[in-house]
């Protein structure tokens, strides 16, 4: 279990209409994420293309700290906050973390209550939370000298046949490393995971 699946609890305690955690965003994806939203949120986000006209999602890339939507001040003219609404996401509070060491990769949250809005309390706590999980990698296990070399000759483009026969195992065996690679680094693909162990520069 990871730091952030660890906290879940806590968050949800706080945001419990749901929310959504990205850590340490790079060029195209984050290294750990944790959607819970509605799924009937989500898919119709998505297949209405909302995100790039998401004023919470402008603000997480344009911005360092914490704001209520009800006071980003952006403009909304698909009428996201509206349509989040109907799906029970009635108040979001939205948080952006990133220091200059980080060289361009941020974190941030979008979190959300149905039956009011954060108080400056748990806003305070959530930017918290935020903040020591996008520091907090020493919780996180480290990966095997065997799994780094399993998941090294995948990212260089050998299948995992070849693998097998380079490491003397079985291919069952090649895919198990690389399936406790994916868990270890909470990881939903296998070039997902090659990319954070590169930028761990694990790779």
């Amino acid at each position: 279990m990871t730091q952030l699946q660890a906290m879940t609890n806590q968050i949800a305690l706080i945001a419990p209409a749901g929310f959504y955690v990205a850590l340490r965003v790079g060029f195209s994806f984050p290294e750990e994420e944790l959607n819970c939203l509605p799924e009937t949120w989500v898919e119709f986000y998505t297949t209405q293309g909302l995100v790039v006209h998401d004023p919470a999602m402008k603000w997480v890339y344009g911005h360092i700290g914490a704001v209520r939507f009800s006071e980003m001040g952006l403009p909304d003219p698909q009428q996201v906050r509206a349509h989040a609404a109907v799906f029970g996401l009635g108040h979001g509070l939205a948080i952006s973390h990133m220091t200059k060491a980080d060289k361009g990769r941020r974190s941030y949250g979008l979190f959300f209550r149905d039956d009011r809005d954060f108080e400056s309390v748990e806003v305070g706590v959530l930017q918290g939370m935020l903040e020591k999980l996008h520091a907090g990698r020493e919780e996180e296990p480290t990966l095997t000298a065997a799994e780094v070399e399993a998941l090294k000759m995948q990212s260089e483009g050998l299948r995992l046949k070849q693998i097998a026969a380079r490491l003397g195992i079985s291919e069952s065996a090649v895919k198990a490393r690389l399936n406790n690679v994916k868990r270890k680094l909470g990881a939903k693909t296998q070039s997902q995971a090659a990319s954070i162990a590169a930028s761990r520069r694990i790779l």
